[in-house]
């Protein structure tokens, strides 16, 4: 499943970042940022109607992605 996809307020963990195209600046910038996988994140917030931007926390730190950059990343839900 992508982050862009992931409910608000569930947990997730990161398995990775993927490239769209070579080189891609924004998965290596996301990777410097912290999103690497084992990493635990969550969707905190999003824009209205669904839009963007999202509001997503990792560790103590918030980042505003749009939906583009957050589909970018791979994550497994958190088991219930």
């Amino acid at each position: 499943m992508r982050l862009s996809e992931l409910a608000r307020g569930l947990a997730a963990t990161i398995r990775s970042v993927d490239d769209v195209s070579q080189p891609d600046l924004i998965a290596g910038r996301l990777r410097e940022l912290g999103f690497v996988a084992g990493e635990a994140v969550r969707v905190i917030a999003q824009g209205p109607f669904g839009g963007d931007p999202l509001l997503i926390q990792i560790g103590s730190t918030q980042f505003a992605l749009r939906r583009s950059e957050a589909a970018r990343v791979s994550v497994e839900p958190a088991s219930a």
